[in-house]
């Protein structure tokens, strides 16, 4: 009895645990089956396209290029103020830092003594015309007395020879009355030329010394000049280039010259380069050159230091890139250069100067080679890429340069 109720509960059990399973088998087929077809449909993840970026096409093109330095003003002419007599300074005949002109009395240094001097080199003129005077006299009479042989030849001799010393000592006389009048003159200390004052270094009532005292000094501002260095590696590769005709420089090297001020402001009216030193300046290893700018305004005033742009080179049939486009590599600036596959491919390249918004690139490049401007951070070495072209880079407008790397 006990078997036989056993079995049919077993059988019971049995049959709900299959009802169980059922649904779970059938939900674990349809997993394979959907399994099986993606894997007969597709191997994988799906693939991402490639990355879109933009690049121009590089061809040759004259190219303005700018070179900026630091400069230093100073005027056109630049004079210091000594007296020419020693003495008391007296007093100031000018306004500290007022614009004088060229013969205005500037300081007056105590003339009584000199007026002194004069005095008595007038004097000793008196006297030395008296002793003319009187040896001509001796000379008169002793004449006819020596025709009729009342004096000896000797006597008349020694007349003669007086009067020429006493004419001597005349003109002695006038000299150093000249001397004395010069002198009392140089009490009046004037400005030798037009130009802007600076602060008077001697107090009134001061001992000044001739020739030894700096008193002020006067600066000629209109025009005024800018003094700049170029390092003699530069202006080596400037000659280079220009005697392989890659560069084309003006004439005489009489660059255009502006200035931007400290306040960054630029001067309203350009000059040119004037000189350039043949020497190099042994401890900066550096050559001197200067322009020169008007100043009618007085903007500029000496002593500043400025930014100087010179204009008027160019290069000649040289190749640029946007600076956009110019990447910093462990070896140096590269460029992202699209092959012909369409692959994007590292290029490691030369630069030269910035001209306007592109860099130009002296070497590593060739005419006609695509170059990735935008979306290069999107990029890897060797990766294809969707290439929205650009305008080519000669197409673009010339704008003038705006500095060195």
């Amino acid at each position: 009895m006990i078997s036989s109720t056993r079995r049919p509960l077993d059988r019971a059990r049995a049959l709900a645990r299959r009802a169980t399973l059922a649904p779970c088998l059938g939900l674990a087929a349809a997993c394979l089956g959907v399994a099986a077809c993606d894997r007969s449909g597709q191997q994988g993840p799906p693939q991402m396209p490639p990355p879109e970026v933009s690049a121009v096409s590089v061809v040759p093109r004259d190219i303005p290029i700018t070179l900026e330095y630091v400069g230093r003003t100073e005027g056109v002419r630049e004079v210091e103020v000594r007296p020419r007599v020693s003495g008391i300074l007296l007093r100031w005949n000018y306004t500290e830092g007022s614009h004088v002109k060229a013969g205005q009395s500037l300081f007056s240094v105590d003339p009584a003594p000199f007026q002194t001097v004069v005095a008595r080199a007038e004097a000793e003129l008196a006297s030395a015309r008296a002793r003319v005077a009187q040896a001509q006299r001796d000379l008169e009479r002793l004449k006819p007395l020596l025709d009729q042989g009342m004096v000896s030849r000797k006597a008349y001799d020694d007349a003669i020879a007086a009067d020429e010393v006493a004419l001597a000592q005349v003109q002695g006389a006038q000299a150093a009355l000249a001397e004395a009048k010069l002198n009392l003159a140089y009490t009046r200390v004037e400005a030798p030329i037009s130009g802007v004052t600076s602060r008077a270094l001697k107090s009134e009532g001061s001992l000044v010394e001739a020739q030894d005292t700096l008193l002020t000094t006067i600066s000629q501002i209109d025009p005024v000049r800018v003094i700049f260095s170029m390092s003699e590696a530069e202006r080596l590769r400037f000659n280079e280039q220009a005697s392989a005709g890659k560069l084309r420089l003006p004439r005489d090297n009489r660059f255009a010259v502006t200035v931007v001020l400290p306040d960054g402001s630029t001067s309203e009216r350009s000059g040119v380069v004037e000189f350039s030193d043949i020497r190099v300046d042994p401890a900066t290893g550096t050559t001197e050159f200067r322009a020169v700018i008007p100043n009618p305004d007085r903007r500029i005033r000496p002593g500043q230091f400025v930014r100087v742009t010179l204009r008027g080179a160019q290069h000649v049939q040289a190749l640029a890139v946007p600076q956009r486009a110019v990447l910093e590599g462990p070896q140096g600036k590269i460029l992202l250069v699209v092959d012909d596959k369409g692959m994007a491919q590292p290029r490691p390249v030369q630069v030269g100067e910035w001209a306007g918004e592109d860099w130009v690139i002296s070497d590593g490049l060739k005419p006609g080679e695509r170059v990735i401007v935008d979306g290069v951070v999107k990029v890897r070495p060797g990766m294809p890429v969707k290439v929205a072209e650009t305008p080519p880079a000669a197409q673009a407008a010339a704008q003038p340069p705006t500095g060195k790397p």
